[in-house]
């Protein structure tokens, strides 16, 4: 899956030389905690967040009233505040990579650039829509995990175990991390209605295995 497939093309964005008044309204106006920052020909000179304003206010705005801070926030360029320079994605990128950079920076979207132009944004609500469709949560079913030897070929004999007792699969994803030492924790959706009994008794009696739960 690469960012193309699931960023938002219609971004919303300011200039530097713009107010943080409007980009406050902006935000509110459109729901959105991010505004990538481009200059007329569309490239990215920075990041404006939410954040960034909330940090800004209380620095400028502790002794002042509201009129007096509503005179500074129109009185303020954008870029005096703005992130720069700034994490990008590109299009063919994949959705984990950016998800990585996401999670390891501490940042809620990249924007996606192209060319030098800014062709999209991929945020964390896309990435929790990636999540949602490669579960495939929405389309119900069971959920079976289980703890495997994290060896060749084990996916398969407990994926083949779960056909075997009248489940169809829909989904498939692993993890090492804090697994055992030498161990796969599994998550399986599976679709249809199998049996759920003789199937915990079939992977406990595998070399290496476990059940940890069924829903």
């Amino acid at each position: 899956m690469l960012v193309r497939d699931f960023m938002t093309i219609h971004v919303h964005t300011v200039m530097p030389d713009d107010s943080i008044s409007d980009a406050l309204c902006l935000m509110r106006q459109k729901k959105v905690k991010h505004l990538p920052v481009v200059t007329p020909d569309r490239q990215v000179a920075g990041m404006l967040s939410d954040r960034d304003i909330k940090e800004y206010i209380p620095s400028k705005g502790t002794s002042l009233d509201i009129y007096e801070l509503n005179y500074i926030l129109a009185r303020t360029n954008v870029d005096g505040i703005m992130k720069s320079p700034v994490l990008t994605a590109a299009p063919d990128m994949t959705v984990e990579e950016a998800a990585m950079i996401m999670h390891d920076k501490d940042i809620g979207c990249l924007p996606v650039v192209e060319d030098k132009k800014l062709v999209g944004i991929i945020s964390d609500t896309d990435i929790f829509r990636v999540l949602i469709e490669i579960t495939g949560v929405r389309s119900g079913g069971h959920r079976i995990a289980a703890v495997i030897d994290d060896s060749s070929g084990s996916i398969k004999i407990l994926a083949d175990e779960i056909r075997d007792h009248g489940f169809r699969l829909q989904s498939i994803m692993s993890s090492s991390e804090k697994a055992p030492p030498g161990k796969r924790y599994v998550v399986i959706r599976t679709r249809g209605e199998g049996d759920f009994a003789a199937l915990a008794a079939a992977i406990e009696a595998k070399p290496g295995m476990g059940v940890v739960h069924m829903i």
